[in-house]
């Protein structure tokens, strides 16, 4: 599919009901599941972030950028993740959070950028954060300038190996507590993606497979 034909695809996905937690819950980890249990562990302090899942053309097809964090003294060391990060008032919203965390940690213009819409928010329970997914768009190979101190590297994906059901596994992985537990994950580029990153992208399959079904 050129590049072109799919942000049209991508646009009028974004106009359908979005399916929440009925996406997310398929790889959410088993803590997370249960629907009481997961709104019961959501603290009325909760802080605000965003990320944004981007899409871009490469000279081997769509591609979309995941970041790896480096290891440090933190819940999300060495985690994978879009990039993206906490809510500043400055921000004026939550899509210009998403657009200014990418530039600021992968180097991507957000000027360049174009919101498509959102998915459901993920609340993640060790940072205490309630983060909004954003789906945007960039009509050009970017030149990724990774912040050292924010990534450690900037993991390229092909949109149809995220697609591809082969990569969704079940399996050992460990928590920011350091307990090993059984969960669903996207296995990108030799790493482990879980938790928060593969809810997004569960509810992002779920929705796109849906309106590929509908023939949208």
């Amino acid at each position: 599919m050129k590049f072109e034909e799919l942000v049209r695809k991508l646009e009028r996905m974004m106009e359908e009901p979005l399916p929440g937690r009925e996406g997310q819950v398929m790889m959410a980890p088993q803590g997370r599941m249960n629907e009481g249990a997961y709104k019961a562990s959501i603290r009325s302090d909760h802080r605000k972030g965003a990320v944004l899942m981007l899409f871009y053309p490469h000279p081997d097809g769509t591609f979309v950028p995941f970041i790896k964090r480096p290891a440090y003294e933190g819940v999300h060391s060495g985690q994978i993740a879009f990039p993206g990060g906490k809510y500043e008032e400055s921000d004026g919203g939550l899509d210009r959070t998403a657009l200014r965390e990418t530039e600021e940690e992968i180097g991507v213009d957000a000027s360049q950028v174009r919101i498509l819409g959102k998915l459901t928010e993920v609340y993640i329970p060790p940072s205490n954060f309630m983060v909004h997914p954003y789906i945007g768009f960039i009509d050009r190979l970017p030149e990724f300038n990774p912040d050292p101190l924010e990534v450690e590297r900037v993991i390229e994906c092909s949109f149809p190996h995220l697609l591809d059901k082969k990569i969704r596994k079940i399996g050992p992985v460990q928590s920011s507590s350091g307990v090993i537990l059984k969960a669903p994950y996207f296995a990108i580029e030799k790493e482990i993606v879980w938790g928060a990153t593969a809810m997004m992208l569960g509810e992002f399959t779920y929705l796109w497979e849906k309106v590929e079904r509908k023939g949208i």
